[in-house]
């Protein structure tokens, strides 16, 4: 076995490249392990660099060493190939899609990571492109995908620069025209953002669908109407909290394997973080699945049955 870790420098607040290279090295050099340091240059060279050593058919255990970012892009390369098992080995600004397993620290101890277990994970396909946690159109697209753009400024990381891509998106408009295709309906009207959950977390801790279950071959999508500038800090309250169903006017809950959306223009669409603009969009789980490993003593299940709706 080998195990590929895909460092990215641009990942979260600072470049991690020399501490991660250290841990590296000092843990599997005193185990012995095969192993292989791959830095990125780029935007998409981790996808490449994943996707070229699940083509040699030898068995991979590949470490995306970074964020939400940088796990898609491992994700999408190795996806569907069963020679490859993937993992976050914690750097980046949220991390969200492993705070499914409760203790998402636990991610950033290689010796953890190494004493794992292995579930598939199903994925989510989106036009030609494959992610893993939440694919979302609208308010909370263009919020998502602006985050990058303030993480770095001092103090702000994680939530905080979430907030503030929220209030700078909020002033310059909240919701847009969609035509949405879904179980066999189609909803004609303006939505302030739509939703589409494989996992459970995003936004630096948003959790709008508790109940969703990576494993399960459904998408749990939310439909948020219309809201009103007033209006908008109550329902993203209840919204990042999973509290929809208390918003029963403003908020609809759908669980399908497939949705499409039209859009009047080119419109952001949030892939794990990453930005793609398209005026049709269709979502849908894909045929692929991912292998992915964690810490053995950890559990992505719900402790107990999340209600939905």
């Amino acid at each position: 076995m080998i195990h590929l870790f895909l460092i990215n420098p641009a990942a979260g607040s600072r470049d991690r490249t020399k501490q991660y290279r250290k841990q590296i090295q000092q843990v599997c050099g005193a185990k012995g392990l095969n192993y292989r340091i791959e830095v990125s240059g780029a935007r998409g060279e981790c996808c490449r660099i994943a996707r070229e050593a699940a083509q040699t058919g030898e068995e991979y255990r590949i470490y995306a060493c970074g964020g939400d970012g940088t796990l898609n892009e491992a994700v999408a390369g190795a996806a569907g190939y069963d020679n490859v098992s993937v993992t976050c080995y914690k750097g980046g600004s949220g991390n969200d899609f492993i705070k499914i397993f409760g203790d998402a620290d636990a991610f950033g101890d290689l010796e953890r990571l190494l004493d794992c277990k292995e579930t598939k994970f199903d994925l989510i396909r989106c036009n030609g492109d494959i992610c893993l946690n939440i694919c979302s159109v609208g308010l909370d697209a263009r919020i998502g995908t602006d985050v990058s753009n303030y993480k770095r400024l001092p103090l702000l990381s994680g939530f905080r620069a979430y907030a503030v891509s929220t209030v700078i998106n909020v002033i310059r408009g909240i919701s847009e025209h969609y035509v949405v295709q879904v179980e066999g309906e189609t909803i004609d009207a303006r939505q302030t953002m739509i939703c589409v959950c494989n996992g459970r977390y995003y936004g630096g801790g948003f959790n709008p669908v508790p109940a969703a279950d990576p494993c399960d071959g459904w998408l749990d999508v939310l439909l948020v109407k219309h809201v009103s500038r007033l209006q908008v800090p109550a329902v993203i309250g209840k919204y990042k909290n999973g509290r929809y169903a208390e918003l029963p006017k403003l908020v609809r809950y759908i669980r399908t394997k497939s949705v499409k959306i039209l859009c009047d223009k080119p419109t952001a669409i949030n892939l794990d973080g990453e930005l793609r603009t398209a005026t049709e969009v269709d979502i849908a789980v894909a045929s692929e699945k991912i292998r992915f490993f964690y810490p053995k003593e950890l559990t992505y299940a719900l402790r107990e049955p999340a209600a939905i709706g």
